[in-house]
């Protein structure tokens, strides 16, 4: 795991020069071995050579009450992310952006040699459409869709699936996600992991 202060937070620009990399946003209250497992399918399936994860220092989706504070949620996602591919940062506070689509601009304008995924589960392909420019999302960088209980038949039914029906890759063809151009997605099928964030929160263990 690379984490650190100060600058060392943001990856360099020259390491990110013609990696692909996996792109995994949240709030991380609390990072739990469920975003270890995810990640670390991430690298496998779609031939990955680093994941960045970027905690976010407030979800516009998600109440103030009951979020951690910043730093012990940096902290913590640094504590579990005990893998040396897996990158912790607060860049998104440091890029002083609030919305996903705008990180995205920033990152790619910045790393514009780097490959990116982005990583979701498909509760948030449920309710992307309620994100600030969710459909430029789609048309900005490849995403991987990881299937989570109950979400699966919603995600793949709703707006943002049914909109970018065509663009979607089959899982089989998952290693090719991150140098294809956009839009282009795969939803990924995979033995689930029981953690869960809210469950850890109302104290049932990770």
């Amino acid at each position: 795991m690379r984490s650190g202060g100060s600058d060392r937070d943001i990856p360099p620009v020259l390491s990110a020069r013609g990696r692909r990399i996996g792109l995994l946003g949240g709030s991380f209250n609390p990072a739990h071995a469920g975003h270890l497992y995810i990640s670390r399918l991430a690298l496998k399936q779609l031939a990955l050579d680093e994941v960045w994860w970027l905690v976010s220092p407030q979800n516009p989706l998600k109440p103030v009450a009951g979020m951690a504070p910043f730093a012990d949620r940096l902290a913590g996602a640094r504590a579990v992310a005990a893998d040396r591919r897996i990158t912790v940062t607060d860049i998104e506070q440091r890029l002083g952006t609030r919305y996903t689509a705008d990180t995205l601009r920033k990152l790619t304008q910045r790393y514009g040699n780097a490959r990116f995924v982005w990583l979701i589960g498909a509760d948030n392909l449920v309710q992307l459409p309620k994100w600030q420019d969710w459909w430029c999302i789609f048309r900005m960088v490849p995403i991987a869709v990881f299937a989570r209980d109950t979400y699966d038949s919603r995600a793949l039914t709703g707006q943002a699936a049914l909109r970018f029906a065509r663009s979607r890759i089959p899982q089989r063809a998952a290693g090719r996600l991150a140098a294809s151009k956009p839009p282009a997605w795969v939803f990924l099928v995979n033995r689930r992991h029981p953690a869960s964030a809210t469950r850890i929160r109302s104290g049932e263990p990770a």
